[in-house]
């Protein structure tokens, strides 16, 4: 999860966040390239008095500062269209999960099961015990197995939410009367924190999303519990 005063993004925990945190230093690299550029020009325009009549009216120049831009942005579409086809990928997932936001808490179902669903509701403040987090632990977790591709349906009851789980790379848009679709797979046991994107409303900012993954064994066992409990 992310730290106070962290400045980047927080450590990948799947395949797909691991390739975006690659595509965002590839691409803050060039721009970190042409700001110095720029402000190279700009200083030497400023702090001298000389000119250059060939620099001022040349058509090898126009024909470098028109060909480079362009191929500076196919530099940067291209990684970025690959990500985008791998992000909507979705080969044979092992689990599917259906997630509904309400106002203002997540439930679940776990549509491969036949009876198998929660809901999921922020931990108040006073409730919590050490070592857990303010505004972030939910009182039910969405339990996954580890290293399988895991489909998420994203719906809403009532208004706009958006489920995202910034370390795993995904953010899907909760929509009502819609059903969106996403995936992931948690390559990494561990839990992953996350919070609703969309402002829907008062309680907006305390409907958190927790993703815990587990070997598959685990995950078979806690599965068997709910399902006993249910």
């Amino acid at each position: 999860m992310a730290h106070p005063t962290q400045l980047g993004f927080q450590d990948a925990a799947s395949p797909v966040m691991e390739e975006l945190l690659h595509f965002h230093d590839h691409a803050l690299m060039i721009v970190f390239l042409i700001s110095t550029l720029v402000l190279y020009i700009i200083v030497a325009m400023v702090s001298t008095k000389l000119t250059n009549k060939y620099i001022l009216d040349s058509q090898e120049i126009e024909i470098v500062w028109t060909v480079l831009p362009a191929v500076i942005l196919v530099l940067i579409a291209l990684p970025s269209l690959r990500i985008l086809y791998l992000m909507d990928e979705i080969n044979d997932p092992h689990l599917t999960i259906k997630a509904m936001g309400h106002q203002w808490y997540w439930s679940y179902e776990y549509t491969d099961y036949e009876n198998l669903g929660f809901d999921s509701y922020m931990v108040p403040t006073q409730d919590l015990t050490p070592g857990q987090f303010r505004l972030l632990e939910t009182d039910h977790r969405m339990v996954v197995p580890m290293e399988s591709p895991i489909r998420i349906l994203v719906s809403a009851e009532d208004v706009l939410h958006s489920w995202a789980v910034p370390s795993l790379g995904v953010k899907m848009d909760a929509v009502p009367g819609r059903l969106n679709q996403t995936a992931f797979i948690a390559s990494r046991p561990g839990v992953f924190y996350g919070q609703c994107s969309e402002i829907c409303g008062a309680n907006h900012s305390f409907m958190p999303i927790v993703v815990e993954a587990v070997p598959l064994e685990h995950f078979e066992n806690w599965s068997s519990l709910m399902l006993e409990d249910a």
